[in-house]
């Protein structure tokens, strides 16, 4: 009996050595105190492509082979639904628009809402079966519904990433099904999904979806199907945001995992991982080392800007405001409180001047280091003053 004992609890030992209990997807407090002291930490990736990006500012906060092309399975649907929001903001179509299925949208195998030819559904349903269920169907169907045939609108899917500097991807289909030719590079799927969530944050409100139900209405009847994200960290880790998983068998387990934290909001690609455990557990450990290693600063204040004042113009001064917003991500561990902020004028601004004329810049330092800046611009148009004008000016001033 002592024996018997004896190995149980021995055996009970080695069961809690191997089995490391399931904290993945927690965050990784040890590593958030090392990196705020300015130490390196290291994160360890099984998959052989993993990029890890800052969504505001887009700096790549971690890479590993991240410009080899390949397949990317469903990963594919992020530019299929970056171009139906696309078509959605032109006003090209509505989310209530009635869109009929082909034979040929419905043939689609691999994951699928299944539905069928001559089934209606709305541009809304489709989202939300290409978001959450990864439907192939659905997308090769608002492909047809968009540019009347696949083809073009894959045609189109390949300009926009041109467009967005995405050097390493082609595109052959439009909802990831293994295809020759059809490769990605993990960059380029930071890329566009950095387009689709800053462009479209309502994308969000599609990819958190965890389950819901769609209405099948067919010939045969109305039936009720259940559509289950096939994102698991969007209910097992606290900051997921979305965003795309994939798996075939060429492109083995991929994951476009977004997150957001205190403000920081991150993109973690995973590509070629050998399971699905691996893929989400590799994301999870890449988001984990960026909100550790992350600290952003904002400023989109208008601050101490005063009218600039002009030579030759029928006013004395125009009136200014900033270009744009000031973004400064910091990894290594500095004081961005200590960060300063500075507002110098172009020395002569002649009439005349054009809305949107840079006339000065908004300069921001962090240990007397110039970390970036940010355009003052003409808020108004100010005309070069005439010879009438100048007149005018003296008569007043006689009458004075």
């Amino acid at each position: 009996m002592k024996r018997i004992q004896a190995f149980l609890i021995a055996l009970m030992i080695i069961l809690t050595c191997v089995c490391v209990p399931s904290e993945v997807y927690a965050d990784n407090e040890e590593q958030s105190e090392n990196t705020q002291n300015g130490a390196e930490t290291a994160v360890e990736v099984s998959a052989p492509s993993v990029i890890l990006m800052e969504t505001s500012t887009g700096t790549v906060i971690y890479e590993k082979d991240a410009d080899t092309a390949r397949p990317p399975a469903s990963i594919t649907k992020i530019m299929t639904m970056l171009l139906i929001f696309d078509a959605l903001e032109a006003g090209q179509i509505g989310l209530e628009d009635q869109v009929t299925v082909s034979e040929y949208a419905a043939s689609m195998g691999g994951s699928q809402v299944f539905l069928e030819p001559g089934e209606v559904q709305t541009v809304d349903t489709m989202l939300k079966c290409i978001a959450v269920a990864s439907a192939n169907d659905a997308c090769v169907a608002m492909a047809e519904y968009i540019c009347g045939n696949e083809e073009e609108f894959v045609n189109r899917m390949n300009e926009r990433a041109a467009g967005l500097g995405m050097e390493n991807t082609h595109f052959v289909n439009c909802n990831g099904l293994d295809a020759e030719g059809h490769i990605i590079s993990a960059r380029d799927i930071a890329l566009m999904s950095r387009e689709l969530i800053t462009k479209y944050p309502q994308i969000h409100d599609y990819s958190m979806i965890w389950m819901e139900n769609i209405t099948h209405t067919t010939k045969k009847g109305t039936s009720e199907f259940g559509l289950t994200n096939t994102n698991k960290l969007v209910r097992q880790y606290e900051y997921a945001t979305g965003l795309k998983t994939g798996s075939t068998g060429d492109a083995k387990f991929c994951v476009s995992a977004t997150a957001e934290k205190n403000g920081i909001e991150l993109i973690a690609v995973v590509m070629a991982a050998e399971n699905s455990k691996e893929r989400f557990a590799d994301a999870v450990k890449l988001l984990n080392y960026g909100f550790g290693r992350c600290q952003l600063y904002k400023d989109d204040s208008s601050d101490g800007l005063q009218p600039a004042k002009v030579e030759n113009g029928v006013e004395d001064t125009v009136d200014v405001r900033r270009a744009e917003s000031f973004s400064y991500l910091n990894t290594d561990g500095a004081n961005i409180n200590g960060i300063e902020r500075s507002i110098e004028m172009n020395q002569k601004i002649k009439a005349p001047v054009r809305e949107g004329d840079i006339v000065g810049n908004i300069i921001y330092t962090l240990d007397n280091t110039e970390i970036g800046r940010t355009a003052v611009v003409a808020a108004e148009n100010l005309k070069e003053a005439s010879f009438l004008d100048y007149l005018q000016d003296a008569a007043g001033q006689w009458m004075i």
